[in-house]
């Protein structure tokens, strides 16, 4: 690959929709011999001949389906808006200030230092052998690039040298949850795993209380600093950085001189 943000959608529909010799014909041309592929049902690890077994996981994956919709949403594309600036921006929920509006940035999660690309995709999986079965499911795939050994230094070339596919757990049991029972118990569990967060938060406030105003939120200092009254920075509540022997000269301890 040569441009990886504008040639894997057509990759990955090459790795999906096409004949078996064309989908070996694909990682072989675009994977490294040990590339990994890491999914919440299987995963290959990494050495010298790995991607034969990947060429066997996509083959697999076209035996149970041999009808797949699969679209490429976007190649990481979003926009990234001005973070906010001062405390009352941050207390409004304001992402982005006024000024800033005609100077938002389109970028792409595509990070050319890390060599590693985001690809968010939806598709819609069926298994022959079970009449009515459909899985609509959506994934973000992390490919990390390698350069290629061959590429010339001015027009610089990518391989994939592993892919990881990743699920929220009400997404992928879809693929196993006929008439999405299961689907529908863990949405309900995810919505009473939160009610339990909201609960615990209320009832141990307390501690919350001790971070933001003994510890410091980050937990720069540690409890035995806090008991002995010793060491470490911490951001205080105005955002000022203190520390121990700063605040024993203005009032004998961490913000003594408030």
């Amino acid at each position: 690959m040569e441009n990886p943000v504008a040639e894997i959608p057509h990759i990955i529909h090459l790795l999906t929709q096409t004949a078996p010799s064309t989908q070996r014909a694909t990682i072989e041309r675009y994977f490294t011999p040990d590339a990994s592929f890491t999914h919440p049902f299987c995963r290959t690890g990494s050495f010298n001949g790995s991607r034969w077994l990947i060429w066997n996981v996509y083959r697999w994956y076209k035996i149970l389906s041999p009808r797949i919709d699969i679209e490429v949403d976007s190649v990481g594309a979003y926009r990234l808006l001005a973070a906010p600036q001062t405390k009352a921006e941050a207390e409004e929920g304001c992402s982005q200030r006024p000024s800033d509006t005609a100077n938002a940035l389109s970028r792409t999660a595509y990070d050319a230092h890390a060599l590693r690309l985001y690809v968010s995709i939806h598709q819609v999986f069926r298994i022959w052998a079970i009449p009515g079965m459909r899985a609509p499911v959506r994934l973000v795939t992390v490919l990390q690039l390698v350069a290629a050994p061959k590429a010339r230094a001015h027009k610089p070339s990518f391989l994939i040298a592993a892919q990881n596919d990743l699920y929220q757990v009400n997404e992928f049991v879809k693929f196993f949850s006929l008439l999405r029972v299961v689907w529908l118990f863990v949405l309900v569990w995810q919505f009473v795993a939160t009610g339990f967060c909201v609960l615990g938060a209320g009832l141990l406030s307390p501690v919350s209380w001790v971070e933001e105003n003994v510890v410091g939120g980050n937990r720069q200092r540690g409890v035995r600093d806090v008991v002995l009254g010793e060491g470490g920075e911490w951001v205080g509540k105005e955002g000022r950085v203190t520390n121990g022997s700063e605040g024993e000269g203005e009032g004998g301890g961490v913000g003594g001189g408030e």
